[in-house]
């Protein structure tokens, strides 16, 4: 009988560490499971944020650049007036600059 009850508790002593076993692996796929889906979890905020801070970027870019536009505009606008006012400046002393040129080409000097 002794040999009988030995036998039973190496048997229990099996079957708790098959057991055991068991709920180990079962503990190791759960989290194994659990860090998949907490870095899935992760990448998708990653990539939320990610396309938050390149909207935010474009929208600065875009503002920036209307920015940019307006001012390109009214340097034309000034750089037109300059050069017409300069054309009429030229205009209207051309005369004078050629009667003087002319003058001072057909004077001989000795």
């Amino acid at each position: 009988m002794a040999s009988s009850s030995g036998q039973n508790g190496i048997q229990l002593l099996l079957a708790a560490e098959q057991e055991a076993q068991h709920i180990v692996n079962a503990a190791r796929t759960a989290k194994q499971a659990r860090l998949k889906q907490a870095k899935e979890e992760a990448e998708k905020e990653i990539a939320q944020f990610r396309a938050q801070m390149e909207a935010d970027f474009q929208k600065k870019v875009a503002e920036s650049s209307g920015d940019s536009g307006a001012n390109v505009k009214r340097l034309e606008q000034e750089t037109d007036a300059k050069i017409q006012h300069l054309k009429t400046e030229a205009s209207r002393i051309s005369h004078d600059v050629v009667q003087m040129l002319l003058r001072h080409v057909t004077t001989v000097k000795n």
